[in-house]
């Protein structure tokens, strides 16, 4: 009965979603072709990383970049880049945002032409490198704090656009183009305990987590861990972490009806890691590491 009702619930949602997103499609498109010449789009292609774990030399921030102008990419003269922290754990560190800083100009002759004949570049910048142009200690960076790269378009004609000339429009589309990105301080993991760690697992519903199971990684193998149909509302396993053990991670897959889900997780030293509640006001967000490594309670 439950599949049946909603079925039936999301067809007319759908083609009124469909017309809807039609719609709005060809206005955010026009919108786009018709205000282009007013200035320049910085397309976000591809986030490479915005992680930069703590201690790691080699971590960096990294986003593909397209140009898009009236000329296809050739009013563009060159990018100039700025960067700044913020401290969003102000217990340990300085406290504050510190100002923004100037960080390099790029060329426009070192873009490469993309697979729609425009302008393209790749950016990176490593942890290092970013402490010591917005001049702030490894010891004052702690997990959640953020540096903010920011993009500002250099026209021949002497305009720049950036953050600040934003619409709504280049924002949320395809066009997304934000000039303003944060890479966020993770933690690295430290080895998790050893013994059996809970994963107490339910469905408020009753026929299993549709689609949707928790990932755990341990030293490379990958597990799965779900409610399936044939359990119903509940299922109990225990996952047995080895002494040796170095890394553990925990990651979600959606599925269909994510709300009903529930679980907690106990590790191996009686602590609850992780815990979700059925028809919660967030649902746990897919892709992204759950444990949060800079709690040492694992």
């Amino acid at each position: 009965m439950k599949l049946n009702f909603k079925s039936y619930l999301i067809i007319p949602v759908m083609l009124l979603l469909a017309s809807t997103s039609c719609d709005e499609g060809d206005a955010i498109v026009d919108d786009v072709v018709d205000n282009t010449t007013r200035g320049a789009i910085l397309r976000t292609v591809n986030v490479v990383s915005n992680e930069l774990p703590i201690g790691e030399a080699d971590g960096f921030f990294g986003v593909d970049l397209e140009v898009q102008d009236s000329e296809n990419g050739a009013l563009v003269q060159s990018i100039d880049v700025f960067a700044n922290f913020q401290d969003n754990t102000p217990d340990n560190g300085v406290g504050a945002t510190t100002p923004e800083s100037f960080v390099e100009n790029i060329a426009s002759s070192t873009f490469t032409i993309g697979e729609f004949d425009l302008p393209r570049f790749t950016y990176q910048i490593t942890l290092p490198e970013l402490l010591a142009i917005t001049g702030v200690s490894e010891s004052d960076i702690d997990g959640g704090d953020e540096f903010r790269v920011r993009f500002e378009l250099v026209l021949s004609d002497g305009r720049r656009f950036s953050f600040a000339d934003n619409s709504g429009t280049l924002t949320g589309s395809f066009f997304s183009s934000p000039f303003l990105y944060g890479a966020t301080i993770v933690c690295p993991p430290s080895p998790p305990a050893a013994g059996d760690w809970i994963f107490d697992m339910t469905d408020a519903y009753g026929d299993g987590w549709n689609g949707a199971s928790l990932t755990v990684t341990l030293d490379g193998e990958e597990m799965e861990f779900l409610v399936d149909g044939s359990e119903g509302g509940a299922s109990l396993e225990t996952l047995t972490v080895p002494t040796d053990a170095e890394v553990i991670s925990i990651r979600f897959t959606s599925g269909n009806w994510d709300g009903e889900i529930g679980y907690t997780i106990t590790s191996a030293n009686g602590n609850v890691i992780l815990t979700q509640e059925a028809y919660a006001d967030t649902t746990p967000t897919p892709g992204v590491e759950l444990i949060n490594y800079c709690v040492k309670n694992y």
